[in-house]
């Protein structure tokens, strides 16, 4: 989807009927297009194609001869026994650049094994270290394990485009859950891996930094992260608690940090009695970093999302007026062009093998009529 909104043609490979599983997570759908699919399949062409069928792997094999990427996430090795690997696809188009995205990775003892988000999350310890500080173990609340695999992904691809321009050879990426979240885990995994400090849970708070965390207000709730001293004196003047910066014990985040029980008891205890508008009242123009936590219909109300251009309607050919979330990068020297709505399944099939494959009508009537292809004819 990234790479479509910088312009790439994308064309999206599903199978005949039942498409992307996204199509069915749900509700909440619009029309018969689940919410979630239509959340992150803007800027794709789709074209329904059976894999299972002998003529099927051949239709993918000749538009990877046409192609500049390859994005699959089948289990290693699946897509090698269908004649589509990346040694097999990369004799006949060398420039080829094959990015695999599975949830172990490519080799190892789990990589046949199946990855989803909640799973690689779990594995990589992001659950152990989410959640309330006496709490169990919590799933983030959105993908954050495959929205950044596929952050990595589309890094990876651009690296590996300018790397053709330079070299002009292709190559196989391998991209996984996994490895993706470990990556993530920066600070907490060198605490563990030089300093043999096991990592727990600490809710909206931060373990070695204090105070910097979610306060709860007279009627919600203000996050406040001081990553100095200066600003720790900064917040004490707003909370009209000066004498907490003559406390000896609380002069460096070191100290804070050691005695962070105490402070947080009277900082929680002063931040309850205004209401969180009124606290960033206060705030503005202190230089210190706050925000209210929003729900989500407050996130779509904010003026900076909106002036980010956050929110983008697109029209769709069954569902109508959709809105989605926009791409969250600008460029000084051009823009975005206007995103496709998400696909209908099989909706480019024709399409595709008409003028990219150049295929004559003939045989697309047949591929159409044995059920190597399909086409959803959008009225």
């Amino acid at each position: 989807m990234i790479l479509g909104d910088l312009g790439a043609e994308v064309i999206k490979v599903e199978k005949p009927g039942t498409g992307d599983d996204t199509r069915a997570w749900g509700p909440p759908f619009v029309s018969s297009e689940s919410a979630y699919f239509l959340s992150v399949n803007r800027n794709k062409k789709s074209i329904a194609v059976d894999l299972k069928h002998p003529r099927g792997p051949q239709i993918i094999q000749e538009l990877a001869e046409m192609c500049d990427v390859l994005v699959e996430n089948f289990l290693p090795g699946k897509l090698y026994h269908m004649g589509l690997g990346y040694k097999q696809l990369s004799r006949t188009n060398p420039q080829l650049i094959y990015c695999s995205i599975s949830g172990f990775g490519q080799t190892g003892p789990q990589s046949q094994s199946p990855g989803y988000d909640s799973i690689a999350s779990a594995m990589s310890g992001m659950m152990h270290i989410t959640g309330p500080e006496d709490g169990e173990p919590v799933r983030p609340g959105v993908a954050m394990t495959d929205l950044a695999t596929g952050l990595y992904a589309h890094g990876a691809i651009m690296a590996a485009l300018l790397q053709r321009h330079k070299m002009g050879k292709g190559v196989h990426i391998d991209c996984n859950l996994l490895s993706s979240q470990v990556s993530c885990l920066t600070h907490i995994a060198s605490n563990y891996l030089n300093a043999g400090k096991e990592a727990r849970r600490w809710g909206t708070a931060h373990e070695s930094i204090v105070p910097y965390q979610g306060f709860r207000t007279r009627d919600g709730h203000i996050v406040v992260a001081v990553g100095n001293d200066e600003q720790f004196v900064r917040v004490c003047q707003v909370l009209d608690l000066t004498k907490l910066t003559e406390e000896p014990k609380y002069t460096t985040n070191k100290l804070r940090v050691e005695n962070r029980k105490q402070l947080l008891q009277t900082l929680s205890q002063r931040f309850l009695q205004e209401t969180t508008a009124n606290w960033l009242r206060r705030f503005a123009g202190s230089g210190v970093p706050v925000g209210p936590i929003n729900s989500i219909q407050e996130v779509f109300s904010d003026p900076q999302v909106k002036h980010n251009g956050l929110i983008q309607e697109i029209n769709h050919p069954t569902s109508g007026r959709i809105s989605i979330p926009g791409p969250a990068v600008r460029f000084s020297s051009f823009s975005l062009s206007s995103p496709t709505p998400p696909p209908l399944i099989g909706q480019h099939t024709v399409q595709v093998l008409r003028h990219t494959l150049t295929y004559t009508e003939d045989v697309i009537k047949v591929l159409l009529e044995s059920g190597v292809v399909a086409q959803n004819d959008v009225s």
